[in-house]
């Protein structure tokens, strides 16, 4: 039965209702009005009125949840569909709601995943250039310099030692952020190691200690899923030593009932009221790409705590992992 007709059949058994009682019944309407029979009149209309509004508020209260899921939607924090309750429009209302639904968080997870792609092969690609025209340049350029300073004059020689060095250290540091952009040590060694290199590589500001605990036996998780736990550690890395002013962090990849658990943990100032911006939301992104969950919030002494659990099948068989504390 559609919208219309329920609204309208609810309505008239309202009014049939309030008719029969006014024909059948002994109330009567003298001329002029007497006071109880106004009185018994206003109290029916009343009576029929809450009868109605009851009613239609029964009939119409599934549309409550599907406003409030309206408005509290979040393509990157799926939820539970709205149930599908009520009968007719308002289940098939309800019903195509949460396809749709579903269909955007397809379509959202499809453009995440090719962007994330493209993302990643312009790293692949910039690395690669870094590391072999500006880091091939900059070698020749040492070697130059090295020659050069053997032949110079004492005063001369100390000045170009100096350059030597200065372009020395851009040399290291080119190599470094090819090694973030592209990180080799992740296809090659696996992604304990990887995140060993990271936690090593990564610039610490005076006072920052970083001590990380890695699992034994943990399952085998896949390319994909091991570059997005690198790349979400990276993230929360960075964001910690660039805003979080905190003194101690603390990594851990460890074996969880359903998967893997990758927990960092900062005794920084906190996310605050600030609204997420494109690296935390990235995270989110690349969590939903592998089917896991993120956690983004403050810890449980302060600070901030990013925690992703990535889910693994079953049977799936454990890798060489380390043990270890820095």
């Amino acid at each position: 039965m559609s919208l219309f007709w329920r609204i309208f059949l609810l309505n008239a058994a309202v009014l049939v209702a309030a008719g029969a009682l006014l024909l059948l019944g002994p109330i009567t309407i003298s001329t002029p009005v007497l006071l109880t029979e106004a009185m018994i009149l206003t109290g029916g209309i009343a009576f029929m009125l809450a009868a109605n509004a009851a009613l239609l508020r029964l009939g119409l209260f599934p549309l409550q949840r599907v406003t409030r899921a309206m408005t509290t939607t979040d393509l990157l924090r799926p939820s539970p569909r709205p149930e599908v309750a009520g009968h007719g429009e308002i289940a098939a209302l309800i019903e195509t709601f949460n396809m749709m639904l579903d269909r955007l968080e397809a379509e959202r997870a499809t453009s995440s995943a090719r962007a994330l792609s493209a993302q990643e092969a312009e790293r692949r690609r910039v690395a690669q250039e870094l590391h072999d025209e500006v880091g091939q340049t900059l070698t020749a350029v040492l070697l130059e310099l090295k020659r050069v300073a053997d032949h110079a004059p004492e005063p001369l020689r100390g000045e170009l030692r100096q350059v030597q060095e200065i372009t020395r250290g851009s040399l290291d540091e080119i190599r470094r952020i090819a090694r973030r952009l592209r990180p080799g040590v992740l296809e090659e060694l696996g992604l304990v190691s990887a995140l060993t290199a990271l936690i090593t590589e990564t610039p610490k500001p005076d006072g920052l200690t970083i001590r990380r605990q890695m699992g034994k036996d943990l399952p085998e998780l896949g390319a994909e899923a091991e570059l997005v736990v690198y790349r979400i550690a990276q993230e929360a890395l960075t964001n910690t030593v660039r805003h979080a002013r905190a003194t101690r962090l603390e990594l851990s990849l460890r074996r969880s009932p359903g998967g893997v658990e990758l927990r960092i943990r900062d005794d920084g100032r906190g996310l605050g009221d600030a609204p997420e911006g494109a690296g935390l939301r990235g995270m989110r992104e690349r969590a939903l790409l592998i089917g896991a969950d993120v956690f983004l919030g403050p810890g449980p002494q302060g600070g901030t705590e990013v925690r992703l659990d990535v889910p693994v099948p079953n049977g799936s068989n454990g890798s060489n992992g380390s043990n270890g504390s820095q």
